[in-house]
């Protein structure tokens, strides 16, 4: 049996919350690709790491003052691998997100950026190998879904491997730029995987 499951960003927000989504992924082992969406509120007054990306984009590529925001985004993510007793470093990630930021790489990249590094910690936290959703999810030249090309190339990518982790939320055009799915889309992104591997069960946690 073959069991999709996503989780939101509330389920991601903290190391406390990734030890309980490892919980639930771990006491079911069809549970064997995980969809994650980027860290969100870990209390009323918190903000979710997406906005945060925003407003980090919004500053770089207009020449504001960034920094300050960028150490708050790479502060969420070290609170997480700190608390999850993980070897893991992300500074090469966030410097190459600084470099495209600072580049104009776009809204949609800066958005999808959550998604991917919560992707990188929660598949290093399972054990599970990690599926950058900018290769296998293709949207055509004017933005919109390539439902087919992408089952193909999804299908391709997930038949050799028996369980795997795939970023929510984005992918890719086929000049590698980054596009993402409307707010909430890591649902849909979810739903996707689920097609690709023929999946028994789909889980939106």
């Amino acid at each position: 049996m073959k069991k999709v499951v996503k989780f939101g960003g509330s389920s991601l927000a903290s190391a406390r919350q990734f030890k309980k989504v490892a919980d639930i992924i771990r006491a079911d082992k069809s549970r064997r690709y995980v969809v994650p969406s980027a860290p969100g509120k870990r209390n009323s007054k918190d903000e979710k790491v997406t906005d945060l990306l925003y407003a980090c984009y919004d500053a770089a590529s207009q020449g504001g003052a960034y920094k300050k925001i960028l150490e708050k985004i790479k502060n969420r993510y070290m609170e997480i691998i700190d608390g999850l007793d993980l070897n893991l470093n992300l500074d090469p990630e966030f410097d190459k997100i600084e470099e495209n930021f600072l580049a104009g790489a776009g809204r949609d990249y800066a958005a999808s950026r959550g998604e991917y590094l919560n992707g990188i910690v929660i598949a290093e936290y399972l054990g599970f190998p990690f599926v950058d959703a900018a290769e296998v999810i293709v949207f055509n030249d004017d933005g919109s879904f390539d439902a087919e090309e992408t089952n193909r190339e999804l299908s391709e990518r997930l038949e050799s491997l028996d369980r795997a982790v795939i970023p929510g939320f984005y992918g890719a055009k086929r000049d590698g730029s980054v596009k993402t799915f409307t707010r909430g889309g890591s649902d849909v992104t979810g739903a996707i995987v689920a097609r690709a591997i023929h999946a028994d069960m789909y889980e939106n946690w």
